[in-house]
């Protein structure tokens, strides 16, 4: 990549997409960085978009920056620490012991669009990103933040009632004594293939930081996302939501086939159901055929995403 003066880089993803590492304070595994990454539009108008991204995943959702960048919206993203960009050789991928961790890197984030004259911030946030994003609209809004977008935001455990109501909270407590101990998953690649080139989907990803199959979290993630929902389910966001997400969900023995129209990663009725108690403005829409990240979905799913966003913002004064 081609450096610049100031920090920031030609990145990936090319097309006036440039990038800039944003280096924090060390914490329980040492080092630490984020990524900011940017496009801004031709004219400005001081309104932007920042995204955050969700587990297992990076900002590589171009095709959506490009439509906010047409609309007349600066688009930044983040990678947030000890994912895609971020990573730093020999650090644990996706290490977390409480959400409130990645609130340094949203704050980056925004004070690096402060100084390239953004005065209207959307924030938008897919998947753990939507958990992220919600908490910390509730906990510590900056008044730059006008509105917030979610999609499939993780507001709850996609389990069994049992294992959700009983299980997850033991282990849980077990991840404030043991974080490091990995909570074992089976192995599933079918939202994977739904999605990457390399299985006949339509996109292309650095598998690398996108592993097709979900790595195993520790005990630690668990009591983080745990202890998130139920910390975000005491308060209330103030600013308009606007809460995307498929209008169903995989189950288990589906056939394979409904990873191509569902969410095969949450429960879109557990999403729906917090979700509208996150705040008084709540906008919700269902999308017929959607994946988990709508974004990702068929086209024709992607440009009613496009479209109702802009709608939206529009009648948000934004």
């Amino acid at each position: 990549m081609k450096s610049k003066d100031n920090g920031w880089q030609t990145d990936c993803l090319g097309s006036g997409f440039e990038m800039k590492y944003v280096y924090q304070p060390d914490d329980y595994s040492g080092h630490v960085r984020c990524t900011v990454i940017r496009n801004r539009a031709k004219e400005r108008t001081g309104k932007a978009i920042l995204y955050i991204h969700g587990f297992s995943d990076y900002f590589f959702q171009k095709e959506m920056a490009e439509e906010f960048i047409r609309g007349g919206y600066d688009f930044y993203a983040v990678d947030l620490r000890k994912y895609g960009r971020s990573l730093i050789p020999g650090q644990k991928m996706f290490q977390v012991r409480n959400m409130r961790e990645y609130f340094e890197d949203i704050d980056s984030a925004l004070s690096i669009m402060t100084d390239d004259g953004s005065t209207e911030v959307i924030l938008m946030g897919h998947s753990t990103g939507g958990l992220t994003t919600s908490l910390y609209m509730a906990e510590k809004p900056s008044p730059l933040i006008k509105a917030l977008i979610l999609n499939s935001p993780f507001l709850d455990w996609n389990l069994p009632l049992l294992l959700r109501s009983l299980a997850m909270p033991i282990v849980s407590r077990l991840g404030r004594l043991m974080p490091d101990i990995q909570v074992h998953q089976k192995p599933d690649s079918g939202y994977a293939e739904t999605l990457s080139a390399e299985h006949g989907g339509e996109w292309a990803y650095n598998t690398a930081w996108k592993p097709d199959i979900l790595p195993d979290p520790d005990m630690g993630w668990v009591r983080a996302i745990h202890t998130a929902q139920k910390d975000l389910r005491k308060r209330k966001i103030t600013v308009p939501v606007l809460l995307l997400h498929s209008d169903e969900s995989v189950k288990k023995r589906d056939p394979k086939e409904k990873y191509n129209r569902a969410d095969a990663i949450l429960d879109v009725e557990s999403i729906s159901k917090y979700g509208n108690r996150l705040g008084d403005n709540i906008t919700e829409v269902s999308f017929a055929g959607g994946l988990h990240d709508i974004a990702l979905s068929k086209k024709h799913i992607r440009k009613d995403m496009y479209r109702i966003m802009a709608d939206w913002l529009k009648s948000n004064g934004l």
